[in-house]
């Protein structure tokens, strides 16, 4: 399943070269601000979150990137100070319309957003993807994190948890 989506993924990246531009301007202007937001550094053909992050420096927000510590997923600075996100941008191979996603197999972003949810603050946890990243289902494991909505260049959905 991941080596198909991550061949449907490079199609994609190459039909659309503006889809990361294209998808920072479909992030709604009604939602809540984020003092804090975590992104990451795209690999191979993962939708670029530059853009997006740029958009929401912009108004205020504080980036942070992640890092993989042992077993755990942390997000940092650029001074490496390590801070509590509002918002994770996580990349995904793909997802449903339950909010569920597929990652790269590892399992530190669900393990890094249950740790986020378990402490009781708010979060959000936004895919950004190409919108042919969908597909009908997704098997989900009791550990799999859902998203809070998903980001493509095409729109912005809101997922029901």
């Amino acid at each position: 399943m991941r080596a198909v989506a991550r061949r449907r993924r490079r199609a994609l990246a190459a039909a659309d070269p503006d889809a990361a531009s294209k998808a920072a301007g479909r992030l709604p202007h009604d939602l809540p601000p984020f003092a804090v937001a975590a992104g990451y550094l795209a690999m191979g053909a993962e939708l670029d979150p530059a853009p997006l992050l740029a958009r929401l420096r912009k108004v205020g927000a504080r980036i942070l990137l992640p890092r993989v510590d042992g077993p755990a997923l942390v997000f940092e600075d650029d001074a490496a100070a390590l801070t509590r996100p509002d918002v994770v941008i996580a990349p995904l191979l793909a997802f449903d319309a339950r909010g569920n996603r597929l990652g790269q197999g590892g399992g530190h972003y669900d393990r890094a957003i249950a740790t986020l949810r378990a402490d009781g603050h708010p979060l959000v946890v936004i895919g950004l993807a190409y919108a042919g990243q969908e597909v009908p289902e997704l098997p989900a494991e009791p550990h799999d994190q859902r998203l809070d909505a998903v980001l493509t260049e095409m729109d912005y959905r809101a997922f029901a948890l």
